[in-house]
């Protein structure tokens, strides 16, 4: 029985961290503890049995948040059999896509967490989180042409910009021209 109430708890921590995550993307840092336990499914008391602040969650939800983003590289190179220029490629295309603009819970934490980790004072555990994943993602994206800071700020850009102007042809218009500038010479 012991057993079966540990494992029940890893699996709604896991689940509390994974709804987080998605949520901060979605909402920023700001939503309550309350909303997130309650899109887990689980109840508001449950939380501070798992965690001892929110603070712990957002540092964990930031963290599970760029794991996703390194298993979402590790997978694109091997859909292109080791060929880097190639995962970079479909990356940017997938990146700079309406669909990615119009998903922020499911889509990069460098964008959508970008603010919120600005406020952030500089000795907490989730900036460092988040400095690495933006050093790691930039690495990600060098070429022998191309930097990969250069190329991270492009799309961070026009994303942020494409989702700011939504609705309207600029925002198309913005991440047309951004794929085509970090594929013409990539």
């Amino acid at each position: 029985m012991g057993r079966a109430s540990q494992a029940q708890a890893e699996e709604n921590r896991r689940r509390v961290v994974e709804t987080a995550s998605r949520l901060f993307r979605e909402h920023g840092t700001h939503a309550s503890v309350a909303d997130i336990m309650k899109a887990a499914g689980l109840t508001h008391g449950g939380f501070y049995k798992q965690f001892p602040s929110k603070e712990a969650l957002i540092d964990e939800a930031t963290a599970h948040a760029f794991d996703e983003l390194g298993r979402h590289h590790k997978d694109g190179l091997e859909q292109h059999s080791g060929q880097r220029a190639a995962a970079q490629g479909a990356l940017i295309d997938a990146y700079l896509s309406p669909e990615h603009r119009d998903s922020p819970a499911d889509g990069c934490p460098v964008a959508a967490l970008v603010t919120d980790m600005a406020r952030e004072g500089e000795g907490q555990e989730a900036r460092r989180i988040y400095t690495e994943g933006v050093g790691d993602f930039a690495e990600w994206l060098t070429t022998e042409d191309q930097d990969g800071i250069t190329r991270l700020c492009t799309m961070l850009g026009a994303l942020v910009l494409a989702r700011a102007t939504n609705g309207s042809p600029l925002s198309e218009e913005i991440l047309t021209t951004a794929r085509a500038a970090l594929t013409a010479s990539g």
